[in-house]
């Protein structure tokens, strides 16, 4: 195989066989393809996309590219869910446990921070102790024990992806449908599913843009985790504002512990229990969605959920109630009165990442303390001097009006946005 001429074909627009595919991925986790051969590659596909079989040669490839978790006959069923990213996006940390007090496993295979977007597995890393590294056998006795278990993939599962998404991540080309779907495809394949929920963001926070173009990931995903004969679905979810008030990786555990305690933002909670009552439905373990949330819900009032949460942390190294560091505060105050219209949410993730809280290039340590409070939402009057939001971290890092010019006030009144768009 000459790398040269396999860029230079998706460079043309044309289009790779499903053998290609195969071997091209295989020579990238054999080191025969270095990073700034698959980088141009990966330009290449953002640029020229890929028709339907490619995609899937991809996704197959990336699966073969490792090892899968297996499970017992007699295991319980085994869901998971997983969001296309945005900023402030803590759900996973939330509903995970939440699920495993519901009689289900949740074998949460999650990553790390790309662009704008947090990583789950950041987040958690926040917490002293947290390891998102386990192996095989160490992912089943967390399961066995607590019900749900939030990590990496390991060396054995999936390693294609694991090298590609850092990549993507430092390259400009996350927002690819074919490199998203085989990123998160192979990923939920290798858990051996029952059924998986997909959060596809749209909004200035998103990797889509727009209602449309998330459509059209979420189709791709849908059809390609039901042709692995996972029951699919997925929702499009409104990223055009932080979901929920934290944006950060201590700030986003203690907003999740909060959730967990009933102290949740009603934002967060409603996406949490949507798709909690999907996963719950769709394997049969509640028979009608209202009994599924009854059943959600009961996991925060008893404190089941908090419960579930402190041991899987426990069982993975980490202390949930050891101190966790937060930066120094700071308020950005509204220079005039108004009711807020917009938020420019990417603005506000590529602040975050300004403060530390993100990766520019492969390798740079995140500083977990830092991060941004919204002490607005879309629709909400405010007077000038009250505050817009609050910066944790050396301000000084940041330009002037990064902040204040990232949320735009108008005199008259403004709807709130809709949460759930599809």
């Amino acid at each position: 195989m000459n790398p040269a001429e396999v860029i230079a074909l998706k460079r043309d627009g044309g289009a790779h066989s499903p053998a290609e595919i195969s071997a091209w991925i295989a020579a990238y986790v054999r080191g025969e393809v270095g990073d700034e051969q698959m980088a141009a590659w990966a330009m290449a596909v953002y640029l020229n996309g890929m028709n339907a079989e490619e995609s899937a040669a991809l996704t197959a490839a990336m699966i073969a590219s490792g090892e899968t978790l297996k499970r017992g006959a007699d295991s319980k069923p085994r869901v998971d869910k997983h969001s296309t990213g945005g900023v402030g996006d803590k759900v996973s940390i939330v509903l995970a446990p939440l699920l495993a007090c519901c009689g289900v496993d949740v074998p949460m295979i999650s990553g790390r921070g790309l662009g704008a977007s947090g990583g789950t597995l950041d987040k958690l890393e926040s917490i002293p102790g947290f390891r998102a590294d386990l192996d095989f056998a160490e992912i089943d006795a967390v399961l066995a024990e607590v019900g749900c278990v939030i990590t990496g993939t390991t060396a054995d599962m999936v390693p294609a992806d694991r090298r590609l998404y850092a990549l993507r991540d430092v390259t400009g080309t996350v927002p690819s449908v074919p490199l998203i779907v085989g990123s998160i495809l192979s990923k939920k394949i290798a858990e051996d599913l029952d059924a998986l929920v997909l959060d596809v963001k749209a909004g200035s926070g998103a990797f889509m843009k727009t209602p449309e173009q998330a459509r059209v990931l979420a189709d791709a995903l849908v059809e390609a985790g039901e042709a692995y004969g996972v029951s699919t679905s997925a929702r499009i979810t409104d990223m055009s504002q932080p979901l929920g008030r934290a944006v950060g990786h201590t700030l986003e555990i203690d907003e999740s512990v909060a959730a967990l305690e009933g102290r949740g933002p009603e934002d967060l909670m409603q996406v949490t229990m949507a798709f909690g009552i999907d996963l719950l439905t769709a394997t049969g373990v509640a028979g009608t969605r209202s009994e599924a949330l009854e059943s959600l819900e009961a996991a925060v009032r008893s404190g089941a959920g908090r419960e579930a949460l402190a041991k899987m942390v426990a069982a993975q190294g980490g202390d949930l109630d050891a101190p966790r560091a937060v930066a120094e505060a700071s308020d950005v105050p509204a220079e005039r009165s108004g009711h807020v219209a917009a938020i420019d949410c990417e603005a506000l993730g590529l602040a975050a990442l300004e403060l530390g809280g993100g990766r520019k290039h492969q390798g740079d340590i995140i500083d977990h303390s830092v991060g941004l409070e919204m002490c607005v939402r879309v629709g909400d009057a405010i007077d000038a001097g009250d505050p817009l939001l609050r910066v944790y971290g050396d301000r000084a890092s940041l330009a002037p009006d990064a902040l204040a010019g990232a949320i735009r006030l108008e005199e008259a009144p403004v709807d709130p946005l809709p949460l759930i768009l599809e």
